[in-house]
Parts: structure tokens; sequence; C-alpha cells
């Protein structure tokens, strides 16, 4: 672990990729994330090791650029999926579309510059991190961030929580509180990522995302993957 690395519990992130490779040069990707040092190495990797398809074989990449902060996994994938397609998202239209001369990283910076400026995400305790300080680009003085977003350099670090030690600090905090156990992986439910059924004699208490791959896997549609664009849209 790099000793002037963040370190960051529960770690929600969207992150920008640029392609070093003389053939690509210049490309992006935008992608979210729990790790950022563990998905940095899929990509490179290829789509065998868990990359996406976009990145396999186009590399080596780096992550110049992630926001993190978000309160949960579908706030940081709503995100990811605005910043890809900001002409779909009814908060982005106002956007301009590329320009001729444009480079393409210099786009999605222009298009990150505005999503801070929109609700809801002006309104979330979000960090714009520079992860490489060589890519680093000001921001125009009329599109800074909010005052309570801090711009931030240097690499991160995400750690797991203890959902165990999580559960008893919460019990003893908040005695009157049961502690829930999602019903699909069994491990605590955090209040901001529950989700129960709407029938009284249902007991079914579940995170969103895991509900979500159940229902994505009866509905025939395989495994979740966060990089495939289709099933992320019917998240909004």
């Amino acid at each position: 672990m790099n000793i002037d690395a963040y370190v960051i519990e529960r770690f929600y992130g969207v992150y920008l990729l640029y392609c070093t490779n003389p053939k690509y040069e210049g490309r992006t990707y935008i992608g979210y994330t729990v790790d950022p040092n563990r998905r940095i190495k899929q990509h490179n990797k290829g789509k065998h090791a868990g990359g996406a398809w976009r990145t396999s074989n186009r590399g080596p990449w780096e992550m110049v650029l992630i926001i993190h902060g978000f309160p949960n996994d579908i706030s940081a994938l709503r995100f990811e999926w605005a910043w890809q397609h900001p002409q779909r998202s009814r908060r982005l239209r106002h956007i301009t579309k590329k320009k001729p001369r444009e480079k393409m990283y210099d786009f999605c910076l222009r298009i990150l510059s505005e999503m801070l400026q929109v609700g809801p995400w002006n309104r979330l305790a979000l960090t714009v991190q520079w992860l490489k300080q060589e890519f680093a680009r000001e921001f125009p003085t009329d599109l800074c961030p909010p005052l309570h977003m801090p711009i931030a350099y240097g690499p991160v670090v995400s750690k797991k929580i203890d959902h165990t030690q999580g559960a008893t600090s919460q019990t003893s905090v908040q005695d009157d509180d049961p502690v829930c156990v999602c019903s699909l992986c069994y491990e605590v439910v955090h209040p901001s990522e529950k989700i129960s059924c709407l029938a009284p004699s249902c007991l079914l208490v579940a995170h969103v995302i895991c509900l979500a791959k159940r229902f994505l896997k009866v509905c025939g549609l395989g495994q979740y993957d966060f990089g495939c664009k289709e099933e992320k849209k019917k998240l909004y």
C-alpha cells in the first residue's frame, strides 16, 4: 500500500481512463468501481480478467481521475451513465456536442465540469481526485466544482468494512433499530442500501444491487455486469 494514498471506507467511485497505447492514444473510458487499484489492473489485463470489452487489448490504460464520495453504488452508477451519455440525460441536454477539433479527453472533462454544477450531483459530498497529476487540468473559472467539493491529488485505496463490527456498533448505539440481513447475500444491510417488499406478508430485505442482480438473472440476462450499457439503463 502506498503510504501517501488516501484510504477511504465505503468507496464508490466513477473514473476516467486514458489510453497511452500509441495506436489508440487519446481514447478514453468512463467506468464505476469500488476498488480503483484492482479495476485498473483488470482493464490492462483484458476482458478475460474482468476488464471491459472496450478497453480489452487496447492498453496500457491510465486511471487519471476519479470522482468519489457517492452515498451508494446506485448513485455512482447513475453518475457514470450520465457522464457516458450526456445527450441522453435530461439533466445534461444543455451541453453542446463534441466539437470537431475537440479531443475526447477534453470533452469528457467539459461534461464533468457541467455535471458538478447541476442537481442532484451538486448537492453530494463528492471529491474530485486526480490520480495522475500529469493529466490534471484546471477547471474553467465559471465551472469550478462547488466549494464543498475538494480537488485532491494522489492515489486512493478503498478499505473494506467489517460488517460484523459495523453491525455491533450500530446495535449498541441504536438498540431499538434492529440489524437487517440481506436475504440474498446474507450480509448486513446499511439503511441507505436497504429495499424491502411492499407486501405486508413478505419478509424480504435486500441490498438494492443484490435484488437487481437477481432480477437480471431471473430475466435471463445473465450475471450483472457493471460494464454492460443495456442493463445499466434499466436503473434509470
